[in-house]
C-alpha cells in the first residue's frame, strides 16, 4: 500500500524519498551558511555575547536539517522539523535584533515578537497566502533595518536591510512555484532554500559584528 505523504510542491513526483532532488540537495546551502558563521565566530569571536550568535549559527544548520528531512520524507512530523525552527528563528532574531542593536527595553522586544506573531496570524486569514509568518519576517527586517539605517545611523541597518531585499526575491520564487509548474516542471522553490541561506547568512553576520547585549 502507498503511503501517504505531503505534496505541496511542484518537483514532487511521488512518496519516494528522492522525489524532490533540487529541494533536497539545495539545503545543504544552509549548512555552508552556518559552517561559514562558525568559522566567523571562531576566528573573529564578538567581545561579548557570543553564547546568541552561536545559537543563532546553530539554528541555521537545524534548519537545513529539518527542511531536508521535509524534502525528502514528506511527512508530518518532518514538516514540523521545518517549519518549527524557522519559526524559533524569526521570533528570536526579531528579540535580540531590537535589544541589541536597538538597545530596547525588555517591554519594547516583547512587543515587537507579538507584533510578528499577529502578523503571521492576520496574513492569511485575511489573504489567504499560507506564508504568513515570512511576510511577517519581511516587514520586521524591513522595518527593524530601516529603523537602524535612517533613524540610528546604525550599520546593522543596511545588513538587515540588504538581507530583506534578497529576501523579497526568495518569497516571490517560493510563491510562483506551483502557478509555474507547468512551465517549469521542477519549479522554483529550490531558489527558496538557497536564497534563504544568503538571508540567514547576513542576519546572523550581523549580529556577530555589530550586536552588543543590552548593558
Amino acid at each position: 500500500m502507498e503511503r501517504s505523504y505531503i505534496d505541496i510542491y511542484c518537483e514532487r513526483t511521488g512518496p519516494e524519498f528522492w522525489s524532490e532532488p533540487l529541494n533536497a540537495v539545495t539545503n545543504l546551502a544552509f549548512l555552508v551558511a552556518a559552517a561559514l558563521l562558525a568559522r566567523a565566530l571562531v576566528r573573529d569571536p564578538p567581545a561579548s555575547g557570543a553564547r546568541v550568535c552561536w545559537m543563532f549559527a546553530g539554528l541555521v544548520a537545524v534548519i537545513g536539517v529539518g527542511s531536508g528531512l521535509f524534502h525528502t520524507l514528506a511527512t508530518r512530523w518532518a514538516m514540523l522539523a521545518d517549519v518549527i525552527p524557522i519559526a524559533l528563528f524569526i521570533l528570536l532574531y526579531t528579540w535580540f535584533a531590537l535589544r541589541r542593536f536597538a538597545a530596547a527595553p525588555a517591554w519594547a522586544c516583547a512587543l515587537g515578537v507579538l507584533a510578528v506573531l499577529g502578523i503571521a496570524a492576520a496574513v492569511p486569514a485575511l489573504t489567504g497566502f499560507r506564508g504568513g509568518s515570512y511576510v511577517a519576517a519581511l516587514i520586521a527586517l524591513i522595518g527593524i533595518g530601516g529603523f537602524l539605517r535612517f533613524g540610528r545611523g546604525h550599520p546593522a541597518g543596511a545588513a538587515l536591510l540588504a538581507a530583506a531585499g534578497v529576501f523579497v526575491v526568495s518569497l516571490a520564487l517560493r510563491t510562483i512555484d506551483y502557478p509555474v509548474c507547468d512551465a517549469l516542471p521542477v519549479g522554483t522553490h529550490y531558489w527558496w532554500h538557497i536564497l534563504n541561506a544568503v538571508v540567514l547568512y547576513l542576519v546572523t553576520r550581523a549580529m556577530i559584528r555589530f550586536g552588543k547585549p543590552a548593558g
